[in-house]
Formats: structure tokens, sequence, C-alpha cells
């Protein structure tokens, strides 16, 4: 593997951090949550994902070798978020050079340990350290963009077999900021690691970053939530798997239901119905939109921003009481129905 220049001085100047032992409680960062940033196909993506949300820009590229990082690959920065904010908590000195063995990895996100799955850890790095990201997401000028991949680096270790003993990464500093200086990580359900369905995934993601513990749970139009996933599927497709999905029920955690306001609009709702999160980093407030300032760390007791007042209300639930769309206008919904190229552009047609 090619290493450039630039990553071998920084590797040099980095202190390794060696993973820790025992069953850590997963972290994941809210940013990751909240935003598109990977693929939720298993299909090859290059196609890239170009959103924008008021002053917050994301643009995420892949190379047609390995293609774009997708949710099950961002599952490695999962275990790396759950390491930092451990060690951190534990008082020991943090680094963005992790090392760790693969089976460390596999283990923890909820995979085999066969040669298969090896294969599949290393071309999950591969799309890591390829996938390049532009976002002015948490920049203190919002006209300047940071860019970065989700891994700097990453090398292989081998015994005297030629069998593979280890793992050493960088992660990006933007990450690395996000998990350990910011705080803005939420524990998540470890049966997260068992939805085998990228949609599903990202819903989960996006109901444990929004509904967290709240009664009332949260509500998203479903145009608005076509145009935060950043999905290439039509949207009849889209619309199709999200009422499936609120069929099965699929979500640890949370229940989904299917409702219209008064406009005959299609709202997707989430609400908790079962608390199985460790407890660390549990509360959740509705009006925390990502890119506040100050940030917000998951303990938060209140919230810190106040959103303007929807621009529309949907009829009230029997199940969870007032709807919550407050995070909609915020977050990039302007107008309910509105075609949602507007807000989240995807250059190219279905895969």
């Amino acid at each position: 593997m090619s290493l450039r220049h630039r990553s071998r001085s920084e590797r040099e100047q980095l202190e390794l951090f060696r993973a820790l032992p025992g069953d850590l409680a997963p972290r994941d960062a809210q940013d990751l949550m909240a935003y598109p940033f990977f693929s939720l196909a298993k299909t090859h993506r290059v196609t890239p994902i170009d959103y924008r949300a008021g002053e917050i820009a994301i643009r995420v590229e892949a190379v047609a070798e390995h293609g774009m990082a997708t949710i099950w690959d961002a599952d490695i920065l999962i275990w790396a978020a759950s390491q930092i904010v451990q060690a951190r908590d534990s008082g020991l000195r943090t680094s963005r050079l992790m090392a760790a063995t693969p089976y460390e990895i596999l283990t923890f996100i909820g995979r085999g340990d066969s040669a298969r799955d090896y294969h599949r850890l290393k071309a999950a790095l591969d799309r890591l350290q390829s996938t390049t990201v532009s976002t002015t997401l948490r920049q203190t000028n919002e006209r300047r963009a940071h860019r970065f991949s989700w891994i700097n680096e990453w090398t292989e270790r081998a015994d005297a077999h030629g069998r593979s003993d280890g793992i050493d990464l960088i992660v990006p500093d933007w990450f690395y900021k996000a998990v350990l200086d910011e705080a803005l990580v939420l524990t998540i359900d470890r049966e997260y690691f068992k939805l085998t369905g990228g949609l599903e995934r990202w819903l989960y993601r996006l109901a444990r970053k929004h509904a967290g513990r709240q009664r009332a749970g949260w509500r998203f139009e479903f145009r608005h939530l076509y145009g935060k996933s950043a999905s290439l599927s039509p949207f009849k497709r889209f619309a199709f798997e999200l009422r499936d999905i609120a069929r099965r029920q699929p979500l640890p955690g949370y229940r989904l239901d299917i409702e219209r306001d008064r406009a005959g609009h299609e709202l997707l709702a989430f609400a908790p119905i079962r608390l199985s999160t460790r407890a660390c980093g549990e509360t959740v407030e509705a009006a925390v939109p990502l890119g506040t300032a100050p940030p917000v760390p998951s303990e938060t007791g209140v919230p810190c921003h106040r959103e303007p007042p929807p621009e529309f209300s949907a009829e009230s639930s029997a199940t969870y009481g007032a709807p919550n769309l407050d995070s909609n206008r915020q977050e990039s919904n302007t107008s309910v129905g509105a075609d949602p190229s507007a807000r989240c552009k995807t250059e190219g047609g279905s895969p």
C-alpha cells in the first residue's frame, strides 16, 4: 500500500494508542448521524454526494477503484469513537494513531472472524481512506471547507507466518475533535450492528440523534428524509422502503409510524419504546441541530438552541402526542413537499 509523504510524517509525530480491551459501549458521532456522509447501498457508488442546508455544505467523493465508503464501513469509525471516548473517560492518553487486531474490530462491530470477514474489513478500510469529504460543518468561517478522508492512513501488520496480527490506522483531525474535544457523541444500541439494510441503519442513527429519549418522539416529512439521505433511489422507491420499514419495525428501541399532516404529506414518526443503550451520553434534546455553537455534548441537560416555529403542523398522534417538526425547517426542509434536489444534489442516476 502506498503512503504519501504527508501521512508518513504525520505518523511519526503521533503517539500510538493501543485499543482498550473489554466490552465497550458503542458511541457514534452526532455529525455522522445527522448528515449524509456515506452511501446507503452495498453496491459500488462513485456518484458524489452534494448536500446543502443553509450555511452547511457537504460534498463526498469516491474513486472508481474502491467506491464510496458505506454506512457499514462507518462501523469502524464507531469502533474508533468508542475507543477514544472510553480512554478519555478513563483518564488515558488518546491519539489519532490507533492500533488493534482485526479480531478486536470485527468482534466489536458484530462481524465474524473468517477469512472473508478479514478481507471485507480491509476493503472497508480502503474505501474509508479513498473517500474524500469536504464540509463547512463545524468550521468557524462558513466560507471555508475542511477536506479530509475518513482514514488518513492504515497499515496491516503480519506475524512470522504472514498472517495478519494487527492494524494501525490514523483517523482525521476533524473526526477526532468531534469525538474528543467537543464530545459530540451519543451511545447507541449494540443491536444497531445487526441491522442489515442501509436505510434501516441510517434511520436508526437519525432517530437516535433527534428522537433520543423524548416521549413525544420526532417526525420527518418523507421528502425531507429523501433529501437528507442522499439516496440515489427514485423517490417512489424510497417512500416504499420507508413504509416497509415502518411495517417491519426493525429499529432497536424505537417505534415507527406513518402519519399524514393536514396537507396530506406523509410523515415518518419515531418514538422510543425501550431504553436499551447504556448510561453515557443518552440525553438528546430535540432542538439541537448540528453546527450550532457552542458544541452540545451528549449529556447536555437543556437545548442550546431554540428552533423557529414549524412551517406546518401535523395532526396529533394517538401514540406519540403532539408532533415535533422543528428540525425539518432548520436542517433543510425549507418547504413541505418541495423538490429535494434543491437541498441535496446527487449527480447521476439511480444505481
